[in-house]
């Protein structure tokens, strides 16, 4: 059957933004303009090193290699052992991918996984892990806490710290008790760690870090992206790194289908990965943002949970959330309702700090008046 056969189209859930399209018209009705914080892509600049890496390695003619180039490589092990305190990772370790969501999207189809299989991911979550699942035909299960999950049928184990939506962060007990509660059951982890770096109120930690795993990598694979920290949405840079028997089965599939990261992306991200000035920089500009929507929020009633790291502001004034995003969008402010990320959501908003300064000190008067 064709791709549009109605055997694949049942399988998906309805892509939620489609939902949002009335009140984004609403809001970009407003005299001043929309300001839009339902989306959490970059609005400021790609850092100039950056371009600069990639605008030199632009006469590219032949094809990138799905590995990527020995210095991509040698970059990704470079900041592991830096960033995440996870030192020892040998090429073997790494492996760059098109962006994370394409990722997510596609694992449990690259990993085999279909009917009778189960793919775990927590109760309000990007829902790119339910697409995943179905995709493949798979199971898709939720959970609260991953170790209450039936391991029976359990093949992949989603978690995702700092979080997206709630900003909420896993304590470094929390991710020892999933490694060995997943060990112990023989349940694949990946880890999705994209907004590692952008933690305020807490100090996120990697499911690689030793003091997490124990110094083994076995069944442990932590998804990163350099689309918030380095602004780099656009460029679709994303790798993994942990188990490398995982990681070679899934390099030999990805060389069959042809997902190669662009030679020139490549090159921007090892100079990305090389500097820690402009993510210092980009985390000043957040924090600022940050603090001026959570004031702004809190007075005009909203109460902010969690959120302790993340690009996102998880708030709720007690009310189910399209109320809020209708009420909002009267002021031209567009927040993304939170059943987006699950029924657990129904009540709360995730508000986004990806906007440029003018427009959250627009957003900031508007909640004011």
């Amino acid at each position: 059957m064709g791709a549009d056969s109605p055997s694949l189209r049942d399988r998906l859930p309805a892509f939620p933004w489609d939902r949002l399209e009335p009140y984004k018209a609403t809001a970009a009705g407003h005299a001043d303009g929309i300001v839009d914080l339902s989306v959490g892509t970059p609005v400021d600049p790609v850092p100039a090193l950056v371009r600069e890496a990639l605008v030199a390695a632009a006469d590219s003619p032949g094809y990138p290699t799905v590995w990527g180039t020995p210095a991509l490589r040698d970059a990704l092990t470079g900041w592991a052992a830096d960033r995440l305190g996870a030192p020892g990772l040998t090429h073997r370790n790494v492996l760059p991918v098109v962006g994370s969501k394409e990722l997510v999207a596609w694992l449990p189809t690259q990993l085999g996984l279909g009917p009778g299989d189960k793919v775990g991911y927590p109760r309000l979550a990007y829902p790119t892990y339910e697409v995943g699942a179905r995709l493949a035909g798979a199971e898709p299960v939720v959970y609260d806490d991953p170790w209450d999950l039936d391991p029976a049928g359990l093949k992949l184990l989603w978690l995702n710290s700092p979080s997206n939506p709630t900003g909420r962060v896993l304590t470094p007990a929390e991710l020892r008790r999933t490694v060995a509660w997943a060990r112990e059951h023989g349940v694949l982890v990946f880890s999705d760690e994209c907004y590692l770096e952008l933690g305020w109120e807490a100090d996120p930690v990697s499911v690689l870090h030793p003091d997490v795993c124990g110094g083994s990598h076995e069944g442990l694979v932590a998804v990163h992206s350099l689309s918030k920290r380095s602004n780099l949405a656009g460029y679709r840079s994303a790798f993994l790194l942990g188990d490398a028997a995982v990681l070679g089965a899934l390099l030999e599939i990805r060389k069959h289908g042809g997902m190669m990261m662009a030679a020139p992306v490549q090159a921007a991200t090892v100079a990305a990965l090389g500097d820690t000035a402009h993510v210092a920089e980009q985390r000043d500009r957040y924090a600022r943002r940050r603090t001026a929507l959570r004031t702004a929020f809190e007075a005009a009633g909203f109460r902010i949970e969690h959120s302790e790291a993340s690009l996102y502001l998880w708030a709720t004034r007690d009310e189910p959330c399209w109320d809020t995003v209708g009420g909002l969008a009267e002021r031209g402010i567009l927040v993304a309702p939170g059943d987006f990320y699950g029924t657990a959501g129904a009540r709360h908003v995730r508000i986004a700090f990806t906007a440029t300064d003018e427009r959250v000190a627009a957003a900031v008067r508007r909640l004011a008046a």
